[in-house]
């Protein structure tokens, strides 16, 4: 967890999309909680499923971003965007920020999809053909998707990854103070260090901290991407 401290920006208030997204967050884990106590798990509707499993929906690559597992995952992502977003917001303005929020965020999504595909995917079939040699990608999908519907994340962490890749780009040498441990840190080293990190969980297969980490790089890479093609125009100002 971090905050960024500039004088320049105090005391401003946040901006109207920041503000909003925020809102629809919080308002979307009220409504998991309520219909939670109906029997009623949203998140298999909204969160992401496996695009081969029967439980997927192409809408489910939006509202994904917008569903998470509790408060604290909420409050981590939304602390982020806060202190980040409201930032970039004032520079790009509500409409290129909306856009690279939601194109980060559905990167994520179709990132997070490879991992699937060629990483618990392939393990799957791995562990399942020690007992039958015959066994094939498609008949995992055949057989139900028992195995696939299990396969779902949410959260808006890919968005807040790519917002946070973006503040690294236009504020690189920004003082960001560290909570834990306690020290500051320019905002570059800490984008750098966090890709890595990402990237060798990823590698590593953590899968067991139930975070997506490929998704959180699907984020930074398809903001970095989108980044780069707007700096092509020169009426944006970097």
């Amino acid at each position: 967890m971090s905050f960024f401290n500039n004088n320049n920006y105090s005391g401003q208030p946040s901006t109207p999309v920041t503000t909003n997204l925020i809102i629809i967050n919080v308002l979307f884990l009220l409504a998991d909680f309520v219909m939670e106590r109906k029997g009623i798990d949203l998140s298999m509707y909204l969160g992401l499923h496996y695009y081969d499993s029967d439980k997927y929906s192409i809408y489910q690559a939006v509202t994904y971003m917008f569903m998470h597992h509790d408060f604290y995952h909420l409050f981590c992502n939304m602390f982020s965007l806060y202190m980040f977003g409201r930032l970039l917001e004032m520079v790009w303005g509500p409409q290129r920020f909306l856009i690279y929020y939601l194109v980060c965020g559905v990167g994520a999504g179709i990132v997070q999809q490879l991992a699937w595909r060629f990483g618990i995917i392939n393990t799957w079939i791995s562990e399942i053909q020690l007992q039958d040699a015959e066994f094939t990608y498609g008949q995992l999908v055949q057989e139900g998707g028992r195995l696939l519907n299990q396969l779902i994340t949410v959260g808006a962490s890919g968005s807040v990854f790519g917002i946070l890749l973006a503040f690294g780009m236009m504020f690189p040498n920004a003082r960001i103070f560290l909570l834990f441990p306690p020290m500051p840190l320019k905002a570059k080293w800490l984008v750098i260090g966090y890709g890595i990190f990402e990237l060798s969980a990823g590698v590593v297969g953590t899968t067991g901290d139930n975070v997506a980490h490929f998704a959180h790089l699907g984020g930074m890479l398809f903001g970095f991407v989108l980044i780069m093609l707007w700096r092509r125009d020169r009426r944006m100002n970097f």
